[in-house]
């Protein structure tokens, strides 16, 4: 489409009904704030810029909006006095002459840009106000959109509507799109004669028809037009996000064998062939390659899986875990920032952070990389197919060279060089007879306390 467009979004509420102490539109939905999820839909609908209107946590929200590759200007909106009222506090953008303007709110997050293409096209076609609509089969309560031979007559509300109107179950979404010609003059003329004195966008409807301009609606599916304003509805929200998301992963080759307990961050990447399996959670930034293995009760975030790759159950990959093709992170194993080479092992019970495991090597039961010295972070280098026992500790920074082999229970704190056999740990000694003595020392010293009470 090569007219330009300005996208208003609209994102200066108090919020109250959220109970929070920071603005709705900063809450998360699939870890992504509520804010940036709408300006990712705005963005698609190749507009030229975005006006934010902006009211409570005005600095959070503008850097939660902030996307690459998309233009943002911020206005303050210092009263709130409506809908209409709060568009107008981006008058300065809309005097611009942008050929199309759209209204769209920063608590509607699950919004995607084809009904808001449908609304541009319909300016392009003649119209000069367009509003997008949804069906709804319980509209009890949203206004309804009546209209006649192809062009809507009104916004009429539940409580004014009549029987045969409240029948209607085309229901308004607030969003709208205006012919940037007529945008200022059709908003200024927005008055405040009702109950609460404030300025509402609807109005214009009315107010263009009267103008002799041409109104008509669009659709939407229903569920691209659920708003958050309490954390009731954020849930939904967030539950029909998932929906959404798993579904177009499993079309697109993924296999999730319990999908309503996988959730998914707003950027997760899953490639086909893929299996995950039941109460799985994927944290931001997590990309699982095809073909890769993912057990039940793992928590994936920042982290990359390579196809043939395993990891779990019962594992944790957190940011900078990095897993080649064909390598196994076991149960109750927890991996940050280490590259994990192609085939190696590290099968259960193991830390393994800021390190790199070389391809082939096997990690022990219970190894771990001590990575920190309360201060700062050191590496630990672990060589081709080399072989840690289980129960050892590699204090970094250190380096196993290939296909060297340490000795299990070991406490490793020079550098091995390959094809070593390190021993790391005391050498045990036997005292025939001892521990029944320890034994009945603990039990008087148990005797002793219980005696006192």
């Amino acid at each position: 489409m090569e007219r330009t467009c300005l996208a208003v979004i609209l994102a200066a509420g108090d919020s109250t009904r959220m109970k929070s102490s920071k603005s709705k539109v900063l809450h998360p939905v699939a870890n992504r704030p509520m804010i940036a999820h709408v300006v990712e839909a705005v963005a698609h609908t190749d507009i030229s810029s975005v006006a934010l209107v902006l009211g409570r946590d005005a600095e959070a929200v503008a850097k939660a909006a902030s996307i690459d590759g998309v233009e943002i200007e911020t206005y303050l909106q210092t009263e709130r006095k409506g809908t209409g009222h709060a568009v107008l506090a981006a008058r300065e953008a809309i005097a611009r002459g942008y050929d199309d303007i759209i209204v769209t709110y920063g608590d509607v997050p699950l919004q995607t840009d084809a009904p808001l293409k449908a609304a541009r096209q319909a300016l392009a076609d003649g119209s000069d106000v367009v509003v997008i609509g949804f069906h709804s089969d319980k509209p009890t309560g949203y206004g309804r959109l009546l209209v006649k031979d192809g062009e809507l007559i009104a916004i009429r509300e539940e409580k004014d509507a009549t029987d045969a109107e409240r029948t209607v179950t085309w229901c308004n979404s607030g969003l709208m799109a205006i012919n940037g010609a007529k945008a200022l003059d059709l908003l200024s003329r927005i008055g405040n004669s009702n109950a609460k004195g404030e300025y509402y966008l609807t109005d214009v409807v009315e107010i263009a028809r009267s103008l002799g301009a041409r109104v008509t609606a669009v659709d939407a599916p229903e569920v691209e037009m659920t708003g958050a304003n309490t954390r009731a509805e954020l849930a939904v929200i967030e539950r029909l996000w998932q929906e959404r998301r798993r579904h177009a992963l499993m079309i697109s080759g993924v296999t999730m064998i319990a999908p309503e307990t996988v959730f998914l961050s707003y950027d997760t990447v899953i490639g086909q062939d893929a299996l995950i399996e039941p109460n799985v959670v994927f944290g931001p930034g997590a990309v699982i390659d095809g073909g890769a293995i993912i057990h039940a009760f793992c928590h994936i975030e920042g982290a990359h899986v390579s196809a043939g790759a395993t990891v779990g159950p019962f594992a944790r990959l957190r940011p900078g875990a990095d897993l080649a093709e064909g390598s196994k992170v076991g149960n109750f194993c927890e991996v940050k920032n280490a590259r994990v080479g192609e085939g190696a092992k590290i099968n259960h019970l193991t830390y393994v952070g800021d390190a790199r495991i070389g391809a082939g090597a096997n990690l022990g039961a219970g190894t771990i990389t001590c990575n920190y010295d309360g201060v700062n972070k050191s590496e630990t280098v672990i060589g081709a197919h080399a072989f840690v026992g289980s129960n050892s500790s590699l204090v970094a920074p250190v380096s196993i060279g290939d296909n060297a082999y340490v000795a299990s229970g070991s406490v490793i704190t020079e550098d091995v060089p390959a094809d070593a056999l390190a021993f790391g740990r005391a050498r045990q000694e036997t005292k025939p007879g001892r521990a029944t003595g320890l034994r009945e020392r603990a039990l008087a010293i148990k005797a002793a306390k219980k005696a006192k009470g």
